[in-house]
């Protein structure tokens, strides 16, 4: 009898068949690595070389697998996360052991809360060196492991070259298995160096498990949603890593239910729908719309702070949680905890019985009745006007066309990556398509090398990176990057002599800043110094500087000296 998780075993090619049994000479455990990362899938490498790292190298020289080297590690880290986000494909990171591996920890920790598939190949100091000793040997730490259970999915410790296949393929299963994330495989500079006899690895099982809703919770949560008044839809970055924005809007339609879009998940719902609320979700307007839902559907999202004005929410009505994280599941409100992948459970949703469309007034007790969506619409216009008329009380005409310069410059299917600075929290609540961010984790200087990932991915298409002065110190070396590949990203440096948004939190705060006010350098003159062209704009003549950038191939950046403000928050907690 066969069983589900049962495979058919491959069958080998008279190729493969004589390169198994008389391996190729010169093959080390190297070459097991890029042999089961192609065998997977892989087609493109980030990372930097290093003294434990060396035989991945040599073999990568060998392989078929392209390879982007950046800088620095963590901005190598950033890359591959952006590689992973636009691709929705395992983005493999090459590091060495010691401080190599530990320069890359920021990034996988905005990988793991951004739920990025990023697979870490890290080298160790020789097997002869582990077990928490003190040998001598470079870079030497007592549990280097310990440093990234805490941040990544899952670890996966090689100790023999026969392992470097299993082991790479389980986390490559771990890193596509919803949710999404970043996963650690370490391995020994002397299983990597040594040379193999075994046979050339060709097709390797890596699939990832599905994660579907249980189907009384998803009768439960159809059966609410029928009979619901006033139902609103939270829609969040699960939503889009699932790809599932089809379906949400689907299922918003049948309701006629508003959406809301989180900030990571921008793009989930399209922003000029009638029943789109966009995604002013720092405002109080917003906050108390969703508050007055007879039932929320959450999709893809933990309702963290960002999503929740600041834990300032506080839902009345009967909250429903679509969450593939389980950790974020009924973390910060009660709710009808659904434990699945967006699309399968908003597929399983659409196909409930109780949400079939019924003729208006006969609809029996469970469900859909056709709700009248321009009374929907209505709601939805009057949200928005009333935020309208808030911000634009606050005499922000700069800022907001500043956002609109960029917006207009940007080609329809072009990707932008911000960074932590204040046009991109403006973006976050008035940009209108998809957008990624460091909303994870908060650090900066990953746009400019997370832009580097994607136009690696797709090297047609000009992508955008937005960074502060701040920001842009963190990742100013891959410029020599962006220039060695030809890389199409330009860069626009938002300048005001300090770390803006910072100087805006402490300032409401404690009423004085500290620290925030930096000598920066002539970014324009640095560019062109690394052979990258660049512009000085003005507010008046951003979109066409701009727009002339992104036109062009290559690299290239764009400097705006500007002071921005932030809109005013709306929420109780003045320090945000």
């Amino acid at each position: 009898m066969m069983h589900d998780h049962d495979h058919e075993t491959p069958r080998l090619t008279p190729a493969q068949l004589a390169a198994a049994l008389s391996p190729p000479a010169g093959r080390t455990g190297g070459d097991l690595v890029t042999e089961t990362l192609y065998g997977l899938g892989a087609t493109t490498v980030f990372g930097l070389p290093g003294q434990h790292a060396l035989a991945v190298f040599d073999a990568l020289r060998r392989s078929p697998l392209a390879y982007v080297g950046l800088r620095v590690e963590n901005n190598a880290g950033f890359a591959a996360d952006a590689y992973g986000r636009t691709t929705g494909e395992v983005a493999p990171l090459l590091l060495s052991t010691g401080p190599g591996a530990l320069t890359s920890l920021a990034a996988l920790q905005e990988a793991a809360a951004a739920s990025a598939p990023v697979l870490a190949i890290s080298g160790q100091v020789p097997r002869a060196g582990l077990g928490g000793g003190r040998h001598g040997y470079l870079h030497e730490l007592r549990d280097q492991q310990a440093s990234f259970r805490d941040v990544v999915k899952s670890v996966h410790l090689v100790r023999t070259a026969s392992q470097i296949p299993s082991a790479i393929a389980a986390a490559w299963e771990s890193a596509l298995t919803a949710p999404h994330g970043p996963v650690w495989v370490e391995i020994p500079a002397d299983v990597l160096a040594a040379p193999t006899t075994l046979p050339p690895v060709t097709a390797v099982d890596a699939t990832p498990r599905e994660l579907v809703p249980r189907p009384e919770l998803t009768a439960v949560a159809a059966h609410l949603l029928a009979g619901a008044a006033r139902p609103v839809i939270v829609a969040g970055g699960g939503v889009v890593r699932a790809d599932a924005a089809g379906k949400l809007r689907a299922l918003a339609e049948r309701l006629a239910a508003p959406v809301v879009t989180t900030y990571g998940g921008k793009g989930a719902f399209p922003w000029e729908h009638p029943l789109s609320l966009r995604s002013w979700i720092e405002d109080r307007h917003t906050t108390d719309f969703l508050e007055d839902a007879d039932v929320l559907l959450v999709v893809g999202s933990g309702l963290g702070e960002l999503s929740s004005n600041y834990h300032t929410f506080a839902p009345r009505g009967r909250v429903i949680q679509i969450e593939a994280d389980l950790g974020k599941l009924e973390a910060n409100h009660p709710a009808l905890g659904i434990h699945a992948d967006a699309r399968a459970a908003l597929s399983a949703l659409l196909e409930s019985e109780q949400l079939e469309p019924a003729t208006p007034g006969t609809a029996p007790l469970g469900t859909a009745s056709r709700r009248d969506p321009t009374e929907a619409a209505a709601a939805v216009r009057a949200v928005l006007a009333a935020v309208e008329e808030r911000i634009a009380g606050q005499h922000l005409e700069p800022e907001r066309a500043i956002l609109a310069a960029v917006r207009d410059a940007l080609p329809a299917r072009a990707a932008s990556f911000w960074d932590m600075t204040i046009l991109t929290y403006w973006a976050w609540a008035a940009w209108p398509g998809p957008m990624h961010s460091a909303q994870g984790s908060g650090g900066l200087g990953y746009a400019f090398p997370a832009a580097l990932g994607a136009a690696a991915a797709d090297p047609g298409q000009p992508v955008l990176a937005v960074s502060g002065d701040g920001g842009a110190m963190y990742s100013i070396a891959e410029l020599a990057t962006a220039r060695q590949y030809g890389l199409p990203v330009t860069w626009l440096i938002v300048d005001d002599g300090g770390y803006g948004i910072l100087r805006e939190y402490l300032t409401d705060a404690y009423g004085e800043t500290m620290g925030t006010d930096l000598t920066g350098p002539d970014f324009v003159a640095l560019a062109e110094s690394f052979g990258v062209p660049a512009v000085r704009t003005t507010p008046e003549s951003l979109r066409e500087d701009l727009a002339k950038a992104l036109a062009a191939p290559g690299p290239s950046v764009v400097v705006l000296p500007a002071r921005l403000r932030m809109f005013a928050p709306t929420h109780t907690d003045t320090a945000r």
